[in-house]
């Protein structure tokens, strides 16, 4: 192990990165430079104790920081077009009125989390729901990153934590259980975060006469959600882990908003401010992966249901890549709880990145957990109908 600065016995580099966090809750408008600022100074802390191995750090991360930044750039500008398509406005039409119609948003998004990488299914579900609503409520904006993360925890192509186990080997049925939890999760935050959006704007009725639906806008989402998914199990059956040394998915996404470009341009303003939260997820991610953490606690069902709380303030994929070394885990339950774990603070999830940044007023630890509290109890109670049901089964 390197060596570490300490303080009354705890690293400093951890230290320094729970400042980070504290500041970033405190002062979300600064969030960027704040983070910015504690990377620099836990970068510090790591070399001054000596030892750490930078250059297997970069080497190891950069295909996964670069995909991270190009599909939350990218997926920015495929909700622009799903946006500026007109599609959203007929949604009405085919929605339920009331709490149910909310309840069924958020099913939806669920559902297409499942075969669609969960940062695109909470821009598209934030979005649709942005037309559908006059004004979206704090608690259900953070149930639609919550939807978007519990439908990809059981899909080995539904998040990057479920696509890094497959990329290791393990069987896309092994983490399939997941789904039992974060379906129980769905319908505890799901019913609450539906009657707080129903009481505070309930959903708005359908254009009389919308605009013509842009069905060149339309192909754009189709075209870029078929090829992330082909992409994405593609280079998982053909290279396995190799696949993790080229960002693949933000290369395929990219060319069909390239192709796409001559007939539908992109936002350029969209994609300036998307790169602006994904530079945020992505210093937080380099942070924690330049923390002294060598092991996790042994697995247990009960170290994993922490680290589902862990992955609220420290990036799940540092967290995935370390259990994935140490193994022995039920990888179901890890799949739901680091999954799953990060929709309870804004900044613990690349969704709940993405969705901030279209819905601002969200992008404050207060707000969030203020107005949010039923996703925590939604967690627990997803971990506990996964234990009731299926106990702890260890690989």
């Amino acid at each position: 192990m390197a060596a570490q600065l300490t303080l009354f016995g705890i690293p400093i580099a951890f230290l320094l990165f729970a400042a980070t966090l504290v500041g970033v809750a405190l002062f979300a408008r600064r969030s960027l430079e704040i983070a910015a600022a504690g990377l620099v100074a836990v970068a510090l802390a790591r070399l001054a104790g000596g030892g750490f191995d930078w250059l297997g750090l970069l080497e190891g991360q950069w295909s996964q920081l670069a995909n991270l930044f190009g599909l939350l750039v990218g997926f920015a500008l495929v909700a622009d077009h799903f946006e500026q398509s007109h599609l959203p406005e007929r949604l009405p039409r085919l929605l339920p009125g009331g709490t149910l119609g909310c309840f069924v948003l958020l099913a939806l998004i669920w559902l297409m989390s499942g075969v669609l990488d969960n940062i695109a299914a909470a821009l598209i579900g934030v979005v649709a729901a942005s037309r559908m609503f006059s004004r979206l409520h704090p608690g259900y904006v953070a149930g639609i990153v919550a939807a978007a993360n519990g439908g990809g925890a059981g899909s080995v192509i539904g998040d990057t934590t479920t696509t890094m186990m497959w990329l290791e080997g393990i069987r896309p049925l092994t983490v399939l259980p997941a789904y039992l939890g974060a379906f129980v999760a769905l319908l505890v935050f799901g019913i609450v975060a539906a009657r707080q959006q129903a009481r505070w704007s309930p959903l708005a009725p359908a254009a009389a006469h919308p605009e013509p639906v842009d069905r060149v806008r339309v192909a754009v989402v189709s075209a870029s959600i078929a090829a992330l998914a082909c992409t994405n199990v593609a280079a998982s059956a053909v290279f396995g882990p190799r696949a993790e040394a080229l960002p693949a998915l933000a290369i395929v996404v990219w060319l069909v908003l390239a192709v796409a470009g001559r007939l539908r341009p992109f936002a350029w303003p969209v994609a300036g401010r998307a790169a602006r939260a994904a530079l945020f997820l992505l210093v937080l991610v380099l942070s924690a992966s330049l923390l002294p953490v060598d092991r996790l606690p042994r697995p247990t069902a009960w170290t994993t249901l922490l680290l589902g709380f862990v992955s609220a303030v420290l990036d799940n994929i540092p967290l995935t890549k370390l259990a994935l070394v140490q193994g022995g885990y039920d990888w179901s339950f890890l799949a739901y709880s680091v999954g799953f774990g990060g929709s309870m603070i804004w900044f613990g999830s690349s969704a709940g990145v993405a969705v901030s940044e279209a819905v601002p007023d969200v992008r404050s630890v207060g707000v969030w957990l203020r107005h949010g509290w039923h996703i925590p109890i939604a967690f627990l109670a997803g971990h506990a109908a996964m234990m009731l049901a299926r106990g702890w089964h260890p690989s």
